[in-house]
């Protein structure tokens, strides 16, 4: 099975204008995952980290990249192949309340 690392993006505008069924819907399918040893969890504040050519480390609050909407979690799934894990994202609350969810394709190093 591979590996993906799946980002989720979502607002609460987003996500309260979906409705109650189907946000609850999408929590239950976020708990079957969770059930079937999905590790995911909900995107705290970030830091960005550098130490170019290992001359000394710098550290400073906030994302690097920027998006209209903001991370709201993320999620590493197994799956056969690229086309299942989209399947199985597509019903996670951020893909059904208004957001969006990228997969990534995670390429273990050796």
């Amino acid at each position: 099975m591979a590996k993906f690392v799946t980002i989720g993006y979502g607002d609460q505008e987003g996500y309260d204008r979906t409705s109650t069924a189907v946000r609850e819907e999408a929590h239950a399918h976020d708990s079957r995952l969770r059930e079937a040893g999905v590790v995911m969890g909900i995107a705290g504040s970030p830091v960005q980290v550098r130490n170019h050519d290992d001359a000394g480390m710098t550290v400073e609050s906030g994302s690097f990249m920027s998006s209209a909407l903001p991370v709201a979690g993320f999620a590493i799934i197994e799956a056969a192949t690229m086309e299942e894990a989209v399947q199985l994202v597509s019903r996670t609350p951020c893909a059904v309340a208004q957001g969006l969810v990228e997969v990534w394709p995670l390429q273990e190093s050796p």
